[in-house]
């Protein structure tokens, strides 16, 4: 190996330590007993880094979000791709709500802040509503497969139903701060609303 090609592999991994540091501090940050928001000052410091690496990191604070978006839906393991293979509607809904549900599920208390806080930050709204929208393509583009959808009304109601303010009602909440259902059970609750509201809209 030539030290060129050495070098390069070395930067490589220490750009990606710094990137994971960088995420792992601003998930903490929302994780802690008192959450704190996401600003490029307070990632920077919790993750003991300058405010140019974060920067040069990730580009911008909406950079910085999108990485964390990115990293909360890979550890929760999305497994989208499944719906699309699915041989019916039935079986294509339930993969959709199983992943979104277990994405929920995965980071539920960090989500619930992020969420929360986008009430109040502009940037992270936006960031928010971008993603909540691709959900919805996710869904007109299975439901389409299967000339499923009837009307706008009722891809949007399919769409607020695999929702986090929706999956975090019907999880509910133990004493102990579990969730009463599973992401799975939650999911088929999910699943034979959205089949219920779909038959219904059909027969209209």
């Amino acid at each position: 190996m030539s030290p060129r090609k050495y070098d390069s592999g070395k930067r490589q991994a220490a750009a990606e330590e710094t990137r994971t540091r960088i995420l792992d501090a601003a998930r903490g940050l929302l994780a802690g007993p008192t959450p704190t928001a996401v600003s490029v000052d307070a990632v920077a410091k919790a993750a003991d880094v300058s405010r140019q690496t974060v920067y040069n990191t990730f580009g911008s604070k909406s950079g910085l979000l999108e990485g964390l978006f990115d990293a909360l839906a890979a550890h929760s393991g999305m497994h989208l791709a499944d719906a699309f293979r699915a041989p019916d509607l039935p079986t294509a809904l339930a993969h959709v709500a199983d992943s979104f549900c277990r994405f929920w599920e995965s980071d539920r208390v960090v989500l619930r802040r992020l969420r929360g806080m986008g009430a109040l930050d502009a940037d992270l709204g936006r960031q928010l509503r971008e993603r909540d929208a691709m959900r919805r393509t996710v869904l007109a583009t299975v439901l389409a497969k299967f000339d499923a959808a009837p009307d706008e009304g009722a891809i949007d109601a399919v769409w607020q139903l695999t929702g986090f303010e929706t999956y975090d009602a019907l999880a509910g909440h133990r004493a102990d701060g579990a969730a009463e259902r599973s992401a799975a059970e939650t999911a088929q609750v999910v699943t034979a609303a959205a089949l219920a509201i779909l038959a219904a809209a059909t027969e209209d």
